[in-house]
């Protein structure tokens, strides 16, 4: 079982990732998108590329735990919405925030695109699961001299958010104040190429 940096459980992949009718649009599209950004993937079963993108954009808001939505559309059989988003071609991938589009984009791409994608949305929404107060909790220990305690509490935090840049800073200093300069020299090796240039 996965739990948030606030104890609460994470959600299930099957609440943030669902197959979307004309019947259920507005509520698990315009509706949820009040709430956090909804990405609608319309795809088709004999779409070439959709097979690829949408088991990668899967993963991406799985990784975001529920941050962002995804809501996917097959347009064969839901051609009323496809039409009134003027959807001409498949894959096509619109992202909804506060009840309207607030991006799109056509055919397969890369997976560092998509990677960029969801990270804009999930950046929309503000909430960071407990992240934010992890890491100042973390930031605290350091302070108060618990350097051990603190080096785990960034190491967890790693754990869930690898590509957390504060996290990585924190357990480099979290070594650095336990006097270990081996140990903090250690994470430089092992931070991810996006976190290095951030």
């Amino acid at each position: 079982m996965t739990m948030l940096f606030d104890g609460a459980q994470a959600p299930k992949t099957e609440d943030f990732i669902k197959d979307v009718t004309e019947a259920t649009f507005m509520a698990e599209v315009v509706e949820a998108s009040m709430e956090v950004p909804v990405i609608v993937d319309f795809w088709a079963p004999w779409c070439g590329p959709c097979k690829t993108l949408g088991p990668a954009l899967e993963a991406e808001v799985a990784r975001h735990k529920g941050r962002v939505r995804m809501a996917k559309v097959d347009v064969d059989q839901n051609q009323m919405i496809a039409g009134q988003l003027r959807v001409q071609s498949v894959p096509t991938v619109f992202a909804f925030f506060k009840g309207q589009p607030v991006d799109a984009f056509q055919g397969a791409l890369p997976a560092s695109q998509i990677k960029q994608f969801v990270d804009k949305l999930a950046a929309m929404s503000g909430d960071d699961g407990g992240l934010g107060d992890a890491l100042a909790a973390a930031d605290q220990m350091i302070e108060d001299g618990e350097a051990a305690d603190a080096i785990e509490t960034f190491t967890a935090i790693i754990g869930e958010m690898p590509e957390s840049p504060e996290a990585w800073g924190g357990l480099i200093r979290a070594h650095l104040a336990a006097g270990d300069t081996a140990a903090a020299a250690s994470p430089l090796q092992q931070v991810p190429g996006p976190v290095a240039q951030a």
